[in-house]
């Protein structure tokens, strides 16, 4: 490195989402056609530092020790475009991003890696921004990012246009200890990525229904978590995850991401439901479930979660807390 470097690091975590994003109305700029609401995920974690340097020639992206082209590249570039733009430099940039979670497999690890790309593009590139204006940009690269720049539980504008379309803390990670439970049934790329997904939503009869109801879902999400009521939370996060994937289902062409393990998940959830363990399934665009319950249940329902026929791995996080410069 050049003694003209400029360079950051910063720390984001993954999320699941408790009211699920599909559906841009502008696929450029990510905005959403709904709201959404998440929950961090400490302890799964994109770890990313930017490196503006007078010596490269284009930009350089490296994921995990391997260096990665086409479009992943591209999507990076366009965050690198517009804090160029901002800085007033001319700087390509190196771009080392490592996750400790399985990359493209509905785990949000394009969240996590956004959401840290932007907060150490803007540091490296010496931009003081605000939470809100880091949370737009992640949103650039991957909607779910926007999620991922705030602390805790969260929730993204839908907004009526760029500015006021970012993601805000409803409540701090300590509010509510609850902790996810991931069933990991794949993890490998899943076939058809959520970029992908996103353009093919509006193919399916049944997406203006899931967007015509996405208010009364996020009202009854929100109050749920202010209240910290499980048992409500637990019923409209499986509704929202239901229909989701509905509208996945009878896209032309139909996503199908669920292995027969998936279901397995599912059903099991149901039937711990039934004899009263608090649980609840929520599936993001891909095969493995996360199961949400209270933190003083996570050992309990990862150790069954384990004995499911097809789930070969489970990871675990608790309530994660905003991106952060390291």
């Amino acid at each position: 490195m050049s003694d003209n470097t400029r360079t950051a690091t910063a720390f984001a975590n993954s999320n699941i989402a408790f009211i699920k994003y599909w559906g841009n109305r502008d696929a450029a700029l990510r905005l959403p056609v709904n709201g959404s609401i998440s929950m961090n995920l400490g302890g799964l974690y994109t770890r990313t530092t930017v490196s503006f340097e007078p010596s490269l020639p284009m930009d350089e992206l490296v994921i995990n020790g391997s260096e990665i082209m086409g479009k992943a590249l591209e999507r990076v570039s366009a965050i690198l475009n517009v804090v160029r733009q901002s800085a007033g430099i001319a700087l390509r940039a190196e771009v080392l991003s490592e996750n400790n979670f399985p990359t493209g497999a509905g785990i949000a690890s394009s969240a996590a890696a956004f959401a840290a790309l932007a907060l150490a593009a803007a540091r490296a590139a010496g931009l003081t921004w605000n939470e809100s204006a880091i949370s737009r940009l992640a949103r650039i690269g991957s909607g779910s990012a926007s999620r991922s720049v705030p602390a805790g539980f969260v929730e993204w504008k839908m907004g009526s246009g760029n500015e006021d379309s970012y993601a805000v803390s409803i409540a701090p990670p300590g509010h509510w200890p609850l902790a996810d439970c991931i069933a990991i049934v794949a993890d490998g790329h899943k076939s058809t990525g959520s970029t992908e997904g996103h353009a093919l939503a509006p193919t399916s009869p049944l997406q203006a229904a899931r967007v015509a109801d996405a208010p009364r879902r996020l009202e009854i999400c929100r109050r749920a978590i202010a209240e910290r009521d499980f048992s409500s939370l637990a019923d409209i996060i499986q509704l929202d995850s239901d229909m989701m994937h509905a509208v996945m289902m009878t896209s032309q062409p139909a996503l199908f991401y669920w292995k027969p393990a998936t279901l397995a998940v599912m059903g099991n959830v149901r039937t711990w439901q039934r004899d009263g363990l608090p649980a609840a399934y929520t599936i993001d665009a891909g095969p493995n479930v996360h199961v949400i319950c209270p933190h003083s249940e996570m050992s309990k329902i990862a150790a069954l979660l384990r004995k499911i026929s097809g789930v070969s791995d489970v990871l675990t996080a608790t309530v994660g807390g905003a991106a952060h410069p390291l």
